[in-house]
């Protein structure tokens, strides 16, 4: 097995509820901290598991919640207390990636940061391993690096990253510059793209040095990027910290990292991309789920350890968290989510659209079930 790579820090921000597998995730409850392959632990330690063979365990740092703190540090009892960065509140995902760019700079200037989300689903280690390795060589040379995925259907419920011309760098034989991002397409458009081959996945994965990083935030957001200096100058003093936190988070402006770094860096010529050749799936519904578990067949997924369900002839996927008996008859590519204060039935098709009943929820002020 290779060593960990000696100037390489691991970020796992696990932030975020998962809106659209509500009712099974919520605030208390996010996604991350969810079986959802059947592999017996969560997520967030699947994560884990990934990255320590890369950066070893004590260069691992995880971005949560203050509220998520104690269900982090029990999936991960091996995260030294100095990694856990505790966001007051969210902040979107530059200031939670940023926040670790700037502490960690501060405690190893040269350090290389990789940014992985916490409730995403990777199959084949060792060519994940591979293309992170790609990046780190890539991101010694100055570029931010992405990981993109190579189109396995023509998916609308995804980014896409457009691929230009090669770059030579030692140790990563499939790097490239990034020509472009693209929003989610329709379904046309994303036949398109399945058929070009140049377009991949964007699956949200960053590398790059800590100051690298904070130089694009600093070109593109100088507020943000003056707030993550402030905070990471405290982070290490415990009685500074607090107060600092407490005064500065709030006013952070709140962006996604595509936005404040990545698209203005491939505007540059400076955001580089490494093909991911691995199984790869970021869970973001219902309909995700289903084909996860079910492996491709036309079945019926069974998720929840007690779950008493009668299937005939049906398709989709179920998740119990309840004793209730629940019988599927004759109906092709159903979701049923039951929990003990909440149902949700819809089907795979229209699985995207549960976040519209989570905002709905919000409106109504019924926020107890979410």
């Amino acid at each position: 097995m290779a060593e960990p790579i000696a100037d390489f820090y691991a970020v796992i921000p696990a932030g975020g509820i998962g809106s659209r597998l509500w009712p099974l995730s919520r605030a208390g409850a996010p996604k991350f901290l969810h079986d959802l392959t059947g592999s017996g632990q969560t997520l967030l330690r699947d994560t884990w598991d990934r990255l320590e063979p890369l950066a070893g365990r004590d260069r691992i740092a995880v971005v949560t919640g203050r509220a998520h703190r104690a269900a982090v540090e029990r999936e991960l009892p091996g995260v030294p207390d100095k990694n856990v960065f505790l966001e007051s509140e969210p902040r979107d995902s530059a200031a939670a990636i940023g926040l670790a760019a700037a502490i960690l700079a501060r405690r190893e200037p040269d350090v290389i940061i990789g940014s992985f989300a916490a409730d995403h689903v990777i199959r084949g280690t060792q060519v994940f391993d591979w293309a992170v390795r790609q990046a780190v060589a890539t991101a010694r040379e100055g570029y931010i690096c992405t990981i993109g995925i190579p189109p396995v259907e023509p998916s609308v419920g995804f980014g896409y990253i457009k691929k230009g011309d090669e770059i030579v760098v030692e140790g990563a034989p499939e790097a490239a510059l990034v020509e472009r991002f693209v929003e989610k397409p329709d379904l046309e458009t994303a036949r398109t793209y399945f058929t070009d081959r140049s377009y991949l996945w964007n699956a949200g994965m960053f590398i790059t040095r800590a100051d690298v990083l904070l130089a694009e935030l600093e070109r593109n957001q100088p507020e943000l990027h003056a707030g993550l200096l402030e905070l990471a100058e405290a982070w290490d003093d415990r009685d500074a910290r607090g107060p600092v936190v407490d005064r500065v988070w709030p006013t952070l402006t709140k962006i996604a990292i595509d936005y404040a770094v990545a698209e203005p860096a491939a505007d540059r010529g400076r955001l580089a991309v490494v093909p991911g050749h691995f199984d790869w799936d970021d869970v973001g519904d219902f309909a995700s789920l289903a084909k996860l578990n079910t492996h491709g067949r036309n079945d019926l997924a069974i998720l929840g350890e007690n779950a008493r369900i009668l299937a005939d002839a049906s398709s989709g996927i179920v998740v119990s968290q309840t004793k209730r008996v629940i019988s599927v008859i004759g109906v092709k590519d159903i979701v049923i989510v039951d929990t003990e204060d909440a149902l949700l039935v819809t089907t795979s098709e229209h699985a995207q659209r549960v976040k519209g009943v989570v905002d709905a929820l919000k409106v109504n002020g019924q926020g107890d079930v979410l």
